[in-house]
């Protein structure tokens, strides 16, 4: 006769509670970007409100000058906020995913990066529907390199980290001595 396995219940106190200080950032983060993705933020509203603060510090500006630097600043921009939300969703998967002491896993990574990619998709594809916006496949690419620029540097950080916490030093050998 077969038992029935025995299933065990932690307290309610010893449970694991949702690490809300790690996805708070993140999510307030998207809320962020969803606003920047409105008619208040486009090309134009942005380069009027550029070219009445360069007009006011430099006096006489030219509007090819102010478009220039719009366009340069709104690439950064992206660049930026993308780059800094794959960081947000590493943190935050890694709160809710870790197990023992592990710095860094590749799932992690992965989730964080794919939910940027997501993320920088449905921003481009929403603004497709916005008459003063317009939904570009560059800026996916662009907000998309940025988020796997941020998952390659974590992971050389927190190895180097992780090396160094365990006093013992990178090396490579090549063939036989």
């Amino acid at each position: 006769m077969q038992q029935a396995p025995i299933i065990s219940v932690k307290p309610v106190s010893q449970q694991t509670k949702f690490p809300w200080r790690e996805w708070t950032p993140a999510i307030v983060w998207m809320i962020l970007i969803a606003i920047e993705s409105t008619p208040w933020l486009s090309f134009q509203n942005t380069g009027r409100v550029l070219y009445q603060v360069v007009g006011w510090f430099l006096g006489s500006v030219s509007s090819s000058g102010v478009s220039w630097v719009n366009t340069a600043l709104r690439e950064v921009g992206h660049f930026t906020g993308y780059a800094v939300l794959s960081w947000l969703l590493f943190r935050a998967w890694r709160a809710t995913l870790r197990s023992g002491t592990v710095a860094w896993a590749f799932s992690w990574a992965v989730i964080a990066f794919f939910m940027t990619a997501a993320v920088a998709s449905l921003d481009e594809w929403h603004q497709t529907f916005l008459p003063s916006r317009t939904g570009s496949i560059h800026d996916v690419y662009l907000d998309s390199s940025a988020a796997l620029l941020v998952q390659l540097f974590l992971f050389a950080l927190l190895r180097k980290r992780r090396v160094r916490q365990l006093g013992e030093k990178a090396t490579v050998t090549v063939g036989e001595s």
